[in-house]
């Protein structure tokens, strides 16, 4: 269950649907822009040999945990390429830290993006993670095609009018 942090209420209506019913992007001009940050996280869940590969180096495709970040960060910046009605945004910083854990077995990926601006980043950092997941899968699926991307979702996103909002553990 997630919540918020900051006790306002959740929209009751769909921003980028207009009175209509039609889809629209939003106008954000009148909005000041402010720093903005979003966290997002996913898994990738494999057998305990496949994550072997990937922690050793011996992926045939090459370093799959730095393809996986550089893929990320490109597709944060992409974002609104890829999801219709996104803001195209000058983003200030893109992250995407990945670890390998024996437990899962697997990769957690989490990316952490931020923006001065007047819309946020959630959007980028979902879909910094989506991306980086699928580039571990392509980079893996020769030695194993039935790898899991699970868990997707947005972790936290601090600034703009709603505030704060950190997902529940």
């Amino acid at each position: 269950m997630a919540r918020k942090t900051k006790a306002k209420p959740a929209g009751t209506t769909l921003t980028n649907i207009d009175a209509k019913g039609e889809a629209r992007m939003v106008d954000v001009s009148e909005k000041p822009a402010t720093e903005r940050s979003a966290v997002a996280e996913g898994r990738v869940v494999m057998s305990k040999a496949t994550l072997v590969l990937i922690e050793t180096g011996q992926a045939k495709k090459g370093d799959v945990l730095a393809t996986a970040r550089i893929a990320g960060i490109m597709a944060a910046k992409r974002t609104s390429e890829l999801i219709p009605l996104c803001h195209p945004l000058a983003l200030s910083k893109v992250t995407i830290d990945i670890a390998t854990d024996a437990k899962l077995p697997g990769c957690i990926v989490r990316a952490t993006v931020k923006v001065t601006g007047p819309t946020g980043v959630e959007m980028e950092a979902l879909t910094a993670v989506s991306v980086a997941c699928l580039t571990i899968y392509d980079m893996i699926k020769a030695v194993e095609r039935g790898v899991r991307i699970e868990g997707i979702r947005l972790v936290e996103k601090i600034g703009g009018k709603s505030g704060q909002y950190r997902a529940d553990k």
